[in-house]
């Protein structure tokens, strides 16, 4: 068995009993406090208007402190967590963290009103004050966050039952799906994890994927019943609250929360269904390469062309800082020192969280990567993708937490550009021979962020229309995600072999406060491709350019950050552009794999 880096964090805190993660905890608490005390501070200021600067200037102060705080505490309790989701002093940490959330809640909806009650005069200051300029745009964010806030006291409610009920339906499913297993041989007695099963996607015996594929929904219907329960429960508690914030839907909610509006999401959604059949062409010239009739769900990611070389972890970070330093001297410096510092855990293991994250801890201006690294280039490019997440954060480390927080969608923006960027270096590094497999692989990828991510936005509409009038049973939920696969695959696969448990597998779909965590992908591969073509054509001036709009996206609107790089995301022209760029490898594609198999 390969074995792979795990990381360390000790930088962070030398552990959840240690003076500087207990003195931490205590100065959060005591942030949050001194933050609802400025709050009510700002009924006087009315009668004492000079004494507003210094006011506005202490909010600001206290909460980037709180935001940081929280950020890092949290941070590292669920790194702990997400490698072993049955240790128990993670569990406790994460709960001990969650507690004082509710301090940190408290504090942004006192602060919240306070500020919105003296909106007048934040953006007269902001106007005037060059050390309140930068903070413009996320004070009038937060001011406008007024009217989606109930009562302080409902708020707090909501928050102490998100800490006990909404969270811990996502916590349900992280710790089912993590140790999840299944006897996969009976005379050996060797069993696999739900993680291992997915791995088995990549293998190249179409006999091996169909039965892993077998035994994962085999493991999934035992576990449907709680799974739904948590899904329902999720769902519900996100409608309701919602409703009562004055949100028109959950998707709008969203849409806030990504910093876009109805008019880029409608473009984007339209573009996303045109490039569905042009994908499907390729979906059905990789059942012909494979030689079936049609593909079945566990055949999209086999492996097609050359396929006998793997990767080993040496390999994939060597070639990952070359391909970042080509591009740009300082990310590939970066890319070495998260290598060289451990910020990777890359070993699959049971108990550890199933795909891939990057968190980031603010106080100590560090991230750390979790990957479950199996030797495929798939899995080369989802380092790659991460650590572009990383280095999204490293350039934005020096800035005050308020103006770090970027939306949904622009945070896939540098992890979409380093994968474009590991994929340009892998195929120009590429024989002939393995132009095929180097470009399918491309493609699958981008099926999956195109054409599963549109399944996956239909099934949690549906989901919501649904939820709204009635619970429903697992059994229901499997036809939403059959109905959401056929309407986005079509005849790209075999309507009997699909994943109709997709609702179970996907962690996204079970945070109460984070509806349609799918789109941002699709949003981030389109940008992210619209960036890399803007590269090639401007070369090394377009870099610092880069860098500058990473270091933006904390501090404007997704319109306004693209704007200043010179695309409207309104209009479904710029993310044509993308799908122009996916059509000639399609074609590419077709012609090799014809040329293959004659």
């Amino acid at each position: 068995m390969n074995t792979y880096p795990r990381w360390s964090l000790d930088t962070i805190y030398p552990g959840f009993s240690s003076d500087a993660f207990i003195d931490n905890m205590n100065l959060l608490q005591k942030t949050c406090e001194a933050v609802v005390i400025l709050a009510e501070d700002a009924a006087e200021l009315s009668e004492h208007p000079e004494e507003f600067t210094g006011w506005l200037k202490d909010v600001t102060g206290h909460l980037n402190m709180m935001n940081d705080l929280y950020e890092n505490l949290e941070a590292y309790a669920y790194s702990r967590f997400s490698v072993n989701t049955q240790l128990s002093e993670a569990i406790d940490g994460l709960n001990r963290i969650h507690t004082l959330a509710l301090g940190v809640k408290a504090a942004r909806v006192a602060i919240t009103n306070a500020l919105a009650m003296h909106e007048v005069q934040v953006q007269r200051l902001c106007a005037a004050d060059r050390q309140f300029e930068s903070y413009t745009f996320v004070l009038q964010e937060m001011i406008d966050d007024r009217q989606h806030l109930m009562s302080p006291e409902l708020e707090a409610l909501a928050a102490d039952l998100q800490r006990s009920g909404g969270s811990a339906w996502g916590r349900l499913q992280e710790s089912l799906s993590s140790t999840a297993s299944i006897l996969w041989h009976r005379d050996s007695g060797e069993y696999k994890s739900v993680i291992e099963l997915r791995s088995l996607a990549f293998h190249h015996d179409r006999a091996v994927r169909k039965r892993a594929w077998r035994k994962e929904l085999a493991v999934w219907k035992s576990l449907e019943i709680p799974l739904a329960a948590a899904l329902n429960g999720v769902k519900g508690f996100t409608l309701s609250l919602d409703e009562r914030r004055s949100y028109s839907s959950p998707l709008d909610h969203a849409l806030k929360q990504s910093r876009i509006t109805k008019k880029t999401l409608d473009a984007l959604i339209g573009v996303m269904e045109g490039a569905a059949p042009i994908l499907r062409t390729y979906l059905k010239k990789k059942a012909q390469l494979l030689g079936v009739e049609q593909l079945a769900f566990y055949d999209l990611f086999a492996p097609v062309g050359e396929t006998g070389s793997r990767w080993t972890f040496e390999e994939a970070r060597a070639f990952i800082i070359r391909q970042f330093t080509e591009f740009h001297a300082p990310m590939g410096e970066f890319a070495e020192m998260a290598f060289d510092l451990q910020w990777i855990d890359a070993q699959p293991d049971e108990g550890k969280v199933g795909g891939a994250y990057c968190i980031h801890f603010p106080l100590v201006k560090e991230s750390r990567v979790l990957c479950n690294f199996d030797g495929s280039f798939s899995s080369v490019s989802t380092v790659a993708h991460e650590l572009g997440h990383a280095y999204h954060g490293y350039v934005m480390k020096d800035l005050p937490a308020l103006r770090r927080a970027y939306p949904m969608t622009l945070a896939e923006t540098a992890s979409i550009f380093a994968e474009t960027i590991i994929f340009q270096g892998a195929l120009s590094d590429a024989p002939a021979g393995a132009r095929l497999s180097m470009i399918e692989s491309y493609l699958k990828d981008a099926t999956q962020t195109l054409v599963d991510i549109l399944s996956r936005f239909y099934f949690e509409q549906e989901l919501f229309t649904q939820r709204a009038e009635r619970e429903l049973t697992a059994e229901q939920l499997c036809e939403l995600m059959k109905d959401a696969q056929l309407r986005t695959y079509g005849d790209g696969l075999d309507p009997e072999q699909l994943h109709t448990y997709m609702w179970a597998v996907k962690g996204h779909y079970y945070d109460p406060e984070l509806a349609f965590y799918n789109y941002p992908y699709a949003f981030g591969q389109l940008f992210g491709m619209g960036l890399y073509s803007t590269y090639r054509r401007d070369g090394d001036a377009f870099c610092e350019n880069y860098v500058q709009l990473l270091t933006d996206t904390g501090s404007a609107s997704a319109e306004e950050v693209a704007a200043a790089a010179g695309f409207s995301i309104e209009t479904s022209e710029f993310w044509q552009g993308g799908v122009d760029l996916l059509t000639e490898y399609v074609e590419e594609f077709c012609i090799l794999a014809d040329a293959h198999m004659k």
